[in-house]
This record gives structure tokens, C-alpha cells and sequence, in this order.
């Protein structure tokens, strides 16, 4: 049986020449970020977007283990390879931000985006184990999507979380379950936790640029993070960026984001 490539969606004008590969967060899908991919292509024609579902996510969850952010970024190179489209630039959110860091230290393309995403170990914890937990606790089978919404909510999530998460319900016979594999998906988050990619900020492959985007109202980069990243900045290829908005810049603040990018693209 030939491998499983990852499932990708394209965004692209007739005069794309050059490819954005953006890496969206864990229990997120490449389509989370259509809008602010067709705004970029509208605006820079030269430029295709590929949307990635990563390996266990959206329309991708057919992948052998190891899971780990190694494999996924050979995923990422494997489908480069097969579009014959090159990653010219690559953009993560959260943790798509460590991939494309490692995207970036295979493929060393012209740019790196990295979206409230922090470079460093850290223990394992947060919004996304505790959501984990809701899938372990709550798997299903719903009779309907607002039947696992409410028991996300009932978790403590606010209402727009709870929808988000509901993106990965697919339909069965007996009714609607998640179709993320939780034991596949910690196996993601360890390795996403325990990884250091300092050396990839701190000494980045010339000629590329790694643009690090934080967003003001959300504490994933640290004090220290943010000290040794204006330090790293003084070698001119690493950019420090700081926009309003929260954790999911995307959709908290678009328009800057957007901006963003397009000026520096």
C-alpha cells in the first residue's frame, strides 16, 4: 500500500509562481486559514497559498507513528515534492509555528512565519491537553454537533472554542464522533512540548528570514522568550513583530496580520 500524502487546498491566481505553505494549529485543518489566503493571493497574484491539513488532522488522519514534529515536517517536504511546487515561504500558527520553524531549517526558504508560537521546551499543559481531555471524557457518539458542543462548553470553553473544536466531528452510523485519534494526537503534543528550536532562531540558514509575530494578549512567548528574541533580531534576519489581538491572530486581528505579511512578504 503506497504511503498516505497529506491532503492540502490550494489558493492560487493564474500568475502564482511562488507557494506559501501555512501550517495551521493542533486541532485546527489547513481551511482555517482560506480567508486570509485569498485575500494574500488577490493582492499578490504572484504568490499561491498551500493549505496543509497536517498528519492526524482534517482530511490527513491517515498516518503510521512515529507522530512528531519531524514527521510532520517530512510530510510537508513529501508533498512539496509531489506538487512540484517548492516552499518558497512557510507560516505556522501556534503549534504549525515550531513545524514551519523545522520547515524552515530542512527547506531554508526565503521566509518563516512563526504566529504566537514560542521556540522553546516547555512543559506539557495548556488550552490544547485540556481539550485532549475533553476528548477522552466526551467521545461520543452525539446525537447531533450541538450535542458536543454543549459538552465542550460544559468543560469550561467558551462558546466559539466549542464550535471550533466541533470542525472535527465526522458523521457515523451511530452519530457524530471526533475523528481525532487522542492517544496519536499527545504523541503530537509531547513532542511539540518537549522540543527546542533555538538553534534554528539563533543561527538561521541564510538567506532566510524568520518573522516571529506575537500577539498582545496572549502569554505562549515568555519574558525570556521574548529577551532572547530581540537579541537574536540583531543579526537582521530575524524580525520580532508584536500585533493586538489574541492567541488566534488570524481571526482576533486579520487585518493586521494580513498587513503584516503582505508588506513583508
Amino acid at each position: 500500500m503506497s504511503r498516505p500524502r497529506l491532503h492540502q487546498y490550494t489558493v492560487a491566481a493564474d500568475g502564482s509562481r511562488r507557494w506559501l505553505y501555512v501550517l495551521h494549529g493542533i486541532y485546527g485543518t489547513g481551511r482555517n486559514w482560506a480567508s486570509f489566503a485569498r485575500r494574500l493571493v488577490a493582492r499578490r497574484p504572484e504568490w499561491g497559498a498551500v493549505l496543509v491539513d497536517l498528519r492526524l488532522h482534517g482530511h490527513s488522519p491517515n498516518f503510521e507513528p512515529p507522530h512528531t514534529l519531524a514527521a510532520c515536517v517530512h510530510d510537508v517536504l513529501e508533498l512539496s515534492e509531489s506538487l512540484g511546487r517548492p516552499v518558497d515561504a512557510v507560516l505556522g500558527h501556534s503549534f504549525g509555528g515550531k513545524a514551519a520553524l523545522m520547515v524552515a531549517a530542512a527547506a531554508t526558504p526565503g521566509q518563516a512565519w512563526v504566529i504566537d508560537a514560542t521556540p522553546s521546551r516547555r512543559s506539557p499543559g495548556g488550552g490544547a491537553a485540556r481539550l485532549l481531555d475533553v476528548i477522552r471524557r466526551h467521545p461520543g457518539p452525539f446525537t447531533t454537533r450541538r450535542c458536543a458542543v454543549s459538552a465542550v462548553e460544559a468543560e469550561g470553553f467558551a462558546s466559539p472554542v466549542a464550535h471550533w473544536l466541533a470542525t472535527n466531528l465526522v458523521l457515523a452510523d451511530a452519530g457524530y464522533r471526533w475523528r481525532l485519534d487522542p492517544n496519536a494526537v499527545e504523541e503530537l503534543l509531547a513532542d511539540y512540548f518537549r522540543r527546542d528550536l533555538w538553534d534554528v532562531i539563533e543561527t538561521p540558514a541564510p538567506p532566510a528570514e524568520i518573522h516571529i509575530v506575537r500577539a498582545a494578549r496572549s502569554d505562549v512567548l515568555s519574558a525570556d522568550d521574548l529577551a532572547r528574541l530581540r537579541a537574536a533580531a540583531l543579526n537582521g534576519r530575524v524580525h520580532l513583530h508584536e500585533l493586538a489581538g489574541g492567541h488566534w491572530l488570524h481571526v482576533d486581528n486579520p487585518d493586521g496580520l494580513f498587513g503584516l505579511v503582505h508588506d513583508c512578504l
